[in-house]
């Protein structure tokens, strides 16, 4: 893999205030809910380039077996009706 660009980018103080909250919220950093907004505005206007590799995976490794991190049908898969109701 390529090494990753880094640039300077000069923001209003409020617009970084809010971005940060705005990462926070959806638990990323400000640097990766940046990234995530440009990719998104790339895709929207379709501009994206083909070449351009996906965002890494942050945090914790899934489980051994659980490659998708999906879970299976025993964790309420496809089987069964809705989280709490009562069998019968």
């Amino acid at each position: 893999m390529a090494e990753r660009k880094k640039i300077l980018l000069r923001l209003d103080p409020a617009v970084h205030d809010a971005l940060a909250r705005w990462a926070g919220d959806e638990l990323r950093s400000t640097n990766a809910q940046i990234e995530f907004l440009l990719r998104r505005a790339l895709a929207d206007a379709g501009r994206m380039p083909r070449g351009a590799t996906g965002i890494p995976r942050r945090g914790r490794p899934p489980k051994r077996g659980d490659d998708d991190g999906t879970g299976s049908e025993e964790d309420g898969g496809e089987e069964g009706g809705a989280a709490g109701a009562p069998d019968g």
